[in-house]
């Protein structure tokens, strides 16, 4: 891996992808029925003779398929190119922006430009060390401006492993440990002489769990969560409770809502034991449960007071809250439906 000029990469911002690019198919009701399904949406909104497609679905108008496009200008190449002869020859997608223009209805014919509106300087990550590309794309529906599509990505030299050591037989062991000068005979005396004297590692202080993160959209569910009442979301329209917490009803789409405090009963409907990733915070093995609330709604939580391997769908729970670090309440469920905290 070399480090290359910056302004030779900097250089690319602003040049085209594709320029006039058209999408393989108009926007039409298999694919957005097909990505209703699944994704799990029942919008109504995206159903019958007024139906429009996901805004979500943006992306979906304008990829080539296993085909490719054949309208892609050289300027990505030669960029990859590039990093690829520096040694940065991975390459993994770390996220993506939207904005919405105007609804997509099906019948409408998608045309895009697409240009590289970003390449960063260099930067270090677990991965390795590389740099972040960001391509813009704007769409058009029958001509009008309908969104912004970004998309970035890193592109990278894997960070180095630790070389594998080389295999040992039993030959090698028996041929090191005939060489290896014999260790003076250890006495109780003595191993509990040196234990005395060594000197104790500091205690490390134990991680702390990852903190959720709260906005406009989710702060009351918090708050409550901080009383101890764990509050669930009933659309204004329609009368759906929902959770997670959202601006708007999936099922009507009305802004509107009002909340009800859960009872905190209710039982096992799915659950996975995590074995790995290990993460700092947690002791594997755990469960992880999906909790169906006898309001109707589920949310992912942790089950307590029984072994992990003991878990089991439908298994009755009641509602907890754990202090966390000394700071935040978690809701959490004990099985057995035992009282609440």
């Amino acid at each position: 891996m070399r480090e290359l000029p910056y302004d030779r990469l900097k250089a690319y911002e602003g040049q085209p992808v594709a320029t006039a690019g058209a999408g393989k198919d108009l926007v039409n009701e298999p694919m957005i029925r097909h990505w209703c399904e699944a994704m799990g949406d029942a919008n109504p909104a995206y159903r019958g003779p007024d139906a429009i497609a996901p805004p979500t679905m943006l992306q979906a108008w304008t990829m080539g398929g296993l085909s490719g496009h054949t309208d892609r200008s050289g300027a990505y190449d030669q960029l990859f190119g590039l990093l690829d002869g520096a040694g940065y020859t991975s390459v993994v997608a770390t996220d993506c922006e939207q904005e919405y223009q105007r609804p997509l209805r099906p019948g409408d014919r998608i045309t895009f430009d697409a240009v590289i509106e970003s390449v960063s300087e260099r930067k270090t990550t677990k991965l390795g060390t590389g740099h972040f590309i960001t391509t813009r794309m704007d769409v058009r529906a029958d001509g009008e401006p309908a969104g912004t599509h970004r998309f970035r990505i890193l592109k990278y030299a894997p960070a180095a492993r630790m070389a594998k050591a080389p295999e040992r037989t039993a030959a090698t062991e028996e041929t090191e440990a005939a060489e290896r000068p014999k260790a003076p005979e250890r006495t109780a005396a003595t191993e509990e002489t040196e234990a005395a004297e060594r000197p104790k590692a500091p205690e490390q202080p134990k991680a702390r769990r990852p903190r959720p993160v709260i906005n406009r959209d989710n702060a009351g569910f918090w708050a409550g969560v901080e009383t101890h009442r764990l509050l669930i979301q009933v659309c204004g329209g329609c009368g759906t409770p929902r959770f997670p917490w959202l601006p708007g009803c999936r099922s009507c789409g009305s802004p509107e809502w009002h909340t009800v405090e859960a009872t905190g009963a209710g039982t096992v409907y799915s659950y996975v034991v995590m074995h790995h990733p290990p993460f700092p915070a947690f002791d594997p093995p755990y469960a992880v449960a999906l909790i169906e609330l006898a309001e109707g709604v589920r949310m992912v939580s942790n089950v307590i007071g029984v072994p992990y391997d003991k878990v089991r769908i439908g298994m009755p729970v009641q509602l907890e809250f754990l202090r966390v670090d000394g700071e935040w309440e978690l809701p959490v469920f004990r099985a057995g439906g035992g009282v609440a905290g």
